[in-house]
């Protein structure tokens, strides 16, 4: 048995992440946040959102882009930023990075320099936020966390999560109803962190297939089996997905630490 693609309301959507940023800023007596924007569809929803939700004078967008960045991402992150109306501020970090690993004196190799470069990106909107009082609002959203597609202490370092409850198939869905460039709603996802880098060479199979793995396996509580068979998918990306999944437990996690000893013999 299947069922219908999974949608969402993105008018209710909407006023529930609008509402959960207005709490999570209050509570914390913060000035506004500050959203790290690449040009890609969840910095961009969640930069929409954020605006939306506290007005653009209190939203901070980063652009940080690197060597590898391509130029139709950084034109898509201006174009977003100046019809919020936010203030921006454009970092190149390629010279950091550089100047990091060098000085550790490592030959560069692709995964821990891709790794530097997204931590360098979070110390920056760190850096930015605690010198202006703000929240560094997070952009991954669920599929990411869920298959650990992220880089612990980099993009997955964040004040609080806005996009994060929802599927990547979901945030593009929200992209068309907050209006974004098309060009940014239908992108390719690519973390761009060495030349030509995209998501698919990453992962087992395309968003829409992932998506309807995780839905059934996470939130249907199925079995690889039917999840397999009710999302139509081969059962190698489904087992693909769970190793995925189990081999990124520990970024989903507090690291881990023993307890106290207890007094008693």
């Amino acid at each position: 048995m299947t069922k219908p693609a999974i949608s969402i309301d993105a008018k209710i959507e909407e006023s529930r992440i609008t509402s959960f940023i207005q709490r999570i800023v209050a509570s914390s007596r913060a000035a506004g946040v500050v959203v790290g924007v690449s040009g890609g569809v969840d910095s961009g929803v969640v930069g929409a959102l954020c605006v939306r939700a506290l007005g653009s004078e209190r939203v901070l967008c980063a652009l940080l882009p690197s060597r590898h960045t391509p130029q139709a991402d950084i034109d898509d992150a201006v174009r977003m930023v100046a019809d919020w109306g936010a203030r921006s501020v454009t970092i190149r970090i390629s010279q950091v990075v550089d100047d990091l690993i060098s000085a550790v004196g490592q030959a560069r190799r692709r995964l821990p320099g891709a790794n530097v470069q997204a931590r360098v990106r979070m110390t920056i909107l760190y850096y930015l936020a605690n010198s202006r009082n703000l929240l560094v609002a997070g952009t991954g959203d669920r599929s990411e966390e869920l298959l650990g597609f992220f880089t612990k202490f980099g993009d997955g370092g964040a004040d609080f999560l806005p996009i994060a409850h929802l599927f990547k198939t979901q945030v593009r869905a929200m992209a068309e109803h907050l209006g974004l460039p098309t060009s940014v709603a239908r992108k390719p996802a690519s973390p761009q962190l060495w030349p030509g880098h995209t998501a698919e060479e990453e992962l087992p199979a395309g968003y829409e297939k992932l998506d309807a793995v995780l839905h059934w396996i996470f939130d249907e509580r199925a079995s690889t089996r039917v999840a397999s068979e009710s999302a139509r998918v081969e059962a190698s990306i489904v087992e693909r997905v769970m190793n995925m999944y189990s081999m990124s437990a520990h970024k989903r996690a507090q690291p881990p630490a023993l307890r106290p000893r207890s007094g008693k013999k």
